[in-house]
């Protein structure tokens, strides 16, 4: 059971306790090592562990005794109270040392005392009877309620009712009521550790030797510090698991912050580069749109190009249904849809309800009501059982019509979506067309004649095609000119030859369409899938120069981001090398003030221990010195010639007589030890001698063997 010197550590402990200090971490600095950028705050917390109803001095059994006494006189009058009777300090006697040593101030000296309280042994205090004439009024009462909510929706802790400590015990439950609810509260694994733990303590101490016991004080002294060497090493593996947890816990922040530093890089990349996309499709537009005003103003230059003034001819202008007549362009400011609403039909039986009432009565009944009669079935095979000729062509005309369509569906996919980024083929522009500023009339003079050797050039062009032909086809103009001078007969088998002739031409001419439009529709075909390729080929190229790109930025972020953590990692190597040397100084400090109070207690204790011995055997010796020498002096009074005699010889015989013998022993055992001795040099001598001889055996054998290969070489050479 717990008793003072309990209290006391406890005491003790819950004022050196630092659970109540709390570090409040800065997330602007939490990695910082500088002293004027702490990377946390501490701040005392105000929960107190200890409940403020429980008082926190220490009853022994003489308080409660006394407590006990002055109840019982409040409550019963006739009850003598004992008069309390103060025990001498004794100042300058036993309790000097209480007076004069530094006292211990556990709030500037953080250290655990070396010392365990010794316990106060008092006889149990025993009540006298109450008087049954009065019965005692009880000052307060107990009231219990029951509510219609639960606990937990009323209270945050669960209650804790309040309890009586019965006489003489203290439970072992009242060691906890620093736990809480959620500070220990339920127990855990740990709080279960720690339980075992103090009762090992308890237990521990139990079965110390007391303080009163000088003989066994060393004993007390060597466990003390065994538990005290046993509680450091505990306590240095729970520093262990905090740090391995605190590292864990960094180790999980720092990859959160990795992970949310590259979906903010990857946002920002996809940000860029979608702004970028916006202002490269404007430009191209920009671009199109552009192209597509020079392209008309081309075309509008190229059908006029020597400038001239046309009048505009309406007849064709009505007579093509793709003029601005028909179709005018919106671009120069008509729109084909204005005034549309007068080609509106208005009608007040279309517009109004009761045009359509009225509209609707004037109906037939069938149009309002209509029958539907279900369709025959047609009779597609005969008597016999065959299919008729309409329904097999029926059928054949529906596989037909089947197939067309699926083939025409099948032309009409629609093209699947582009999987990466395509760059949209630009069209080369055409070549400027050239043009002439004339300044003078010499220029327009020799423009006219270039215009007019063009004229000539082409016309001679003309002129050696007609030549060509001419030559080509001279035999059929020589047979037409001999044709005139035929008969009739001979003139219609010339017509017949001519026809078949013409026909074996068109014949010819149809071959070669085919196979020009059948060299067309290759060419187109070539040139398809060249354009593909190319277009392909452009597309890949820059989605591989966009891919290098975003892989170079990735390896500069990449570079960047181990770049800080290497300086990360630095700065942490500084900070656990610190706080490693702040532990290392932190024992050595606790070190050297636990030798320190080592020391000087033993020294305390080894000098009192010294002048006690030596006051209580200066003590003895003086009183056995007194009490021989009164016996001494008393023999001599009564000592005779005789006695005197006999004591003398006495005092020869208990001096010479054993100095004699042990003379004799000694002789004789030099004289029994002298023949092993002898015997042992005899062995020592003759292994000595024996191996000598092996030893000089042995050289002669090698010289021998040294003088055997050199001759055996001297032949061989010779």
């Amino acid at each position: 059971m717990s008793s003072e010197k309990d209290h006391n550590q406890a005491n003790i402990q819950a004022t050196l306790i630092r659970s109540r200090l709390r570090r409040v971490p800065r997330y602007r600095t939490m990695f910082s090592s500088l002293f004027h950028y702490p990377r946390y705050s501490v701040y005392w917390s105000k929960a107190d562990p200890v409940p403020s109803f429980i008082s926190r001095d220490w009853k022994g059994h003489e308080e409660r005794h006394k407590e006990a006494l002055r109840k019982l006189a409040v409550t019963d009058t006739s009850f003598p109270m004992p008069k309390e009777v103060y025990e001498d300090p004794d100042v300058t006697g036993k309790n000097r040392y209480k007076y004069f040593e530094r006292p211990f101030l556990p709030f500037y000296q953080q250290m655990p005392f070396n010392v365990v309280f010794a316990s106060t042994r008092a006889e149990p205090y025993t009540f006298p009877p109450p008087s049954t004439k009065y019965l005692p009024i009880p000052s307060k009462y107990t009231v219990g309620t029951q509510t219609d909510y639960r606990d937990a929706e009323v209270q945050t802790d669960p209650y804790s009712p309040e309890y009586i400590v019965c006489q003489d015990s203290i439970p072992e439950l009242l060691t906890l009521a620093t736990l809480t609810w959620g500070r220990g509260l339920p127990a855990g694994q740990a709080e279960v550790e720690m339980i075992e733990r103090a009762r090992e303590k308890r237990a521990w101490e139990a079965t110390l030797p007391p303080l009163s016991d000088t003989s066994q004080f060393e004993k007390r002294r060597r466990r003390m510090n065994a538990m005290e060497r046993k509680e450091w090493a505990f306590r240095e593996q729970e520093i262990e698991k905090l740090q391995e947890i605190r590292l864990e816990v960094l180790k999980e922040l720092l990859k959160k912050r990795d992970e949310n530093q590259n979906e903010v890089n990857m946002a920002c990349l996809n940000a860029q580069w979608s702004k970028l996309q916006e202002v490269k499709e404007a430009k191209l537009a920009q671009i199109h749109r552009t192209h597509a005003s020079a392209i008309r103003k081309l075309l509008g230059k190229g059908k006029n190009i020597e400038g001239k003034l046309e009048r505009r001819n309406i007849i064709k202008d009505y007579s093509d249904y793709a003029s601005q007549v028909y179709g005018p362009l919106s671009r120069l400011g008509r729109f084909t849809d204005n005034n549309s609403e007068d080609f509106v039909v208005k009608n007040h039986y279309l517009n109004t309800y009761e045009g359509l009432v009225e509209l609707e009565s004037c109906l037939p009944d069938f149009v309002t009501q209509p029958r539907i009669r279900p369709p025959e079935p047609k009779v597609t095979t005969t008597k016999d059982g065959f299919l008729k000729r309409a329904a097999r062509m029926d059928h054949e005309l529906a596989e037909v019509h089947k197939a067309l369509l699926e083939k025409k569906n099948k032309g009409l996919e629609a093209k699947k979506p582009m999987r990466f980024l395509q760059r949209k083929p630009i069209p080369q522009p055409r070549l400027p067309t050239p043009t002439l500023e004339m300044n003078s009339n010499e220029e327009e003079d020799i423009e006219m004649a270039v215009i007019y050797l063009q004229k000539l050039l082409r016309g001679r062009v003309v002129q050696n095609m007609m030549f060509e032909g001419k030559e080509k086809r001279l035999e059929l103009i020589q047979e037409l000119r001999t044709s005139h001078a035929l008969q009739e007969e001979d003139r219609l088998v010339k017509k017949a030859e001519k026809q078949v002739t013409l026909a074996l031409q068109r014949q010819r001419n149809l071959h070669e369409h085919k196979v020009s439009l059948v060299e067309n529709h290759l060419a187109g075909l070539e040139g398809w899938v060249l354009a593909d390729m190319f277009d392909f080929l452009s597309k890949e190229l820059v989605r591989l120069q966009e891919e290098r790109r975003v892989h170079a930025l990735s390896m500069l972020a990449e570079r960047q981001r181990r770049m800080r953590e290497a300086e990360e990692s630095g700065r942490r190597q500084v900070e656990e090398r610190r706080l490693q040397e702040e532990d290392q100084i932190f024992k050595e400090v606790i070190k050297v003030h636990q030798s320190t109070v080592t020391s000087y207690l033993e020294d305390i204790i080894l000098n009192t221990e010294e002048n006690t011995a030596e006051e209580q055997a200066r003590a003895e010796i003086e009183k056995m010195a007194e009490e021989i020498n009164d016996i001494a002096y008393e023999m001599e009074s009564r000592r005779t010639q005789l006695q005197s005699e006999e004591i003398v010889a006495e005092l020869v015989y208990s001096f010479l007589i054993p100095e004699l013998q042990k003379d004799f022993v000694k002789e004789k055992v030099r004289n029994a030890q002298q023949k092993h001795i002898l015997a042992a040099h005899q062995v020592i001598h003759r292994h000595t001698e024996d191996m000598l001889q092996k030893h000089c055996v042995e050289q002669q054998q090698a010289s021998d063997t040294e003088l055997l290969e050199g001759e055996t070489e001297n032949e061989q050479n010779s």
